[in-house]
């Protein structure tokens, strides 16, 4: 075979151009990606359902959800997790070649025919349709060295400084952190307190609720003849522990006043007590990096 390509010279040439005009043509008309999209595209579903157990997940919140889902064009199979911290989450997969964009609106639209049949909470809550890979780009973890900061700080300080810029990278779709835990304001009952003065836990949420809130005051002399006008400013929602120690809880006609502090320990903490986590034996977190879905042309 070598000899017939040494003797003919032309030959040789010719089948060589062939070769570097295919393979120009290849070059420019086949996908390449420094990502390639070899897993199939996935839709990922997620909600929380605050103080209730993985039970009760299942059935008041995944159950409905995934009944609208099932069968959503192209879909493949799905599969759920709910846990006891309140977490749900449903993974739809689709065919290879599906588009992502279009298969992200399908299924948002069945989520939204479920929404009648979600509690109140989790209404209120908002369930999340996002489109994503599950292969991880990039896996590292922030601690401090000298143990100053918790994990607590690590992540708020995550959230602020890293995740932004790391989420504009190129090629990065999104970045998480395990064990997230940020800061939130713990008020702690005092269940036998509670019970002196005759109270529930509605009770705390219903004051929380009316005097924790941002709203619009106005302003006066808009449509008079007086020479300024002034605008109203509210103070917004609390902050600090103290301004929610003093959230009045219940007052009788003598003038007496029952405060949040009377009931309950105030303070702040992180939102979630259910995991933990640790780098190089110091309270750390640690952060994911999810590759960005991108779709391939199908041939």
């Amino acid at each position: 075979m070598l000899r017939k390509f040494i003797e003919r010279p032309i030959l040789s040439s010719v089948i060589s151009i062939i070769i570097l005009i295919l393979g120009g043509l290849a070059l420019v008309s086949l996908p390449i990606e420094q990502y390639p999209d070899i897993a199939p595209p996935t839709i990922l579903v997620s909600t929380s359902y605050t103080g209730a157990n993985a039970e009760t997940v299942l059935k008041s919140v995944i159950t409905p959800l995934e009944e609208q889902i099932n069968g959503v064009e192209n879909m493949t199979y799905m599969e759920s997790t709910a846990s006891n911290n309140g977490a749900a989450s449903i993974s739809v997969y689709f065919k290879q070649g599906t588009n992502a964009d279009m298969a992200t609106v399908n299924v948002q639209n069945r989520v939204a025919r479920a929404t009648s049949l979600l509690p109140p909470e989790v209404t209120r809550v908002g369930v999340i349709t996002s489109k994503r890979q599950n292969n991880m780009l990039l896996v590292f973890s922030l601690y401090s060295e000298d143990g100053k900061y918790d994990e607590t700080f690590s992540q708020n300080y995550s959230k602020i400084n890293l995740l932004p810029q790391i989420q504009r990278v190129q090629g990065v779709g999104d970045a998480t952190v395990f064990g997230a835990k940020d800061y939130a304001m713990r008020i702690w009952i005092k269940p036998d307190v509670m019970a002196t003065y005759n109270l529930m836990p509605t009770d705390i949420t219903t004051a929380l609720s009316q005097q924790n809130l941002e709203a619009a005051p106005g302003r006066f002399g808009e449509q008079n003849n007086q020479t300024f006008e002034y605008v109203l400013k509210y103070k917004g929602k609390l902050a600090q522990a103290e301004e929610f120690e003093n959230i009045i809880i219940k007052a009788d006609k003598d003038g007496n006043i029952l405060r949040l502090k009377d009931v309950a320990k105030v303070e702040l903490g992180a939102l979630s007590y259910s995991s933990s986590s640790s780098a190089m034996n110091k309270p750390g977190i640690v952060m994911e990096f999810i590759n960005r879905l991108v779709q391939m042309p199908v041939k």
